[in-house]
């Protein structure tokens, strides 16, 4: 689905996966508080606050209580075997697709990277 079809719940959610993926959050960080990244990503707090439930519910954050939310042990490596997974079944095989319709050389494809 393209990005700008997915509910933007999940855009933001995807916006702090990339986050973690990338090391700007590293496990044990606290993320933003729901208010502060909903006023960064121009969101309303509820879609942010659903966001996050999203991490929760998934075993990708930790609650403190009074104090925030933190990036779980492991967050980036479940999080990057999802990723691979998600890859792998929905977009490798459109990829592979068009490589094939439009007669690429796989050598060629290597030969760019």
């Amino acid at each position: 689905m393209p990005v700008a079809e997915r509910p933007v719940y999940l855009q933001l959610r995807d916006r702090i996966a990339d986050a973690i993926l990338d090391g700007r959050y590293r496990e044990g960080d606290m993320l933003p508080s729901v208010r502060a990244f909903a006023a960064e990503q121009g969101a309303n707090p509820l879609t942010v606050a659903k966001a996050y439930q999203l991490f929760q519910e998934e075993g990708l954050v930790t609650v403190r209580r009074g104090v925030g939310m933190f990036v779980a042990d492991g967050a980036a490596g479940r999080l990057r075997e999802q990723e691979r997974r998600a890859f792998l079944d929905e977009e490798w095989p459109r990829i592979r697709g068009v490589i094939q319709r439009l007669r690429i050389d796989p050598a060629e494809l290597f030969e760019r990277v």
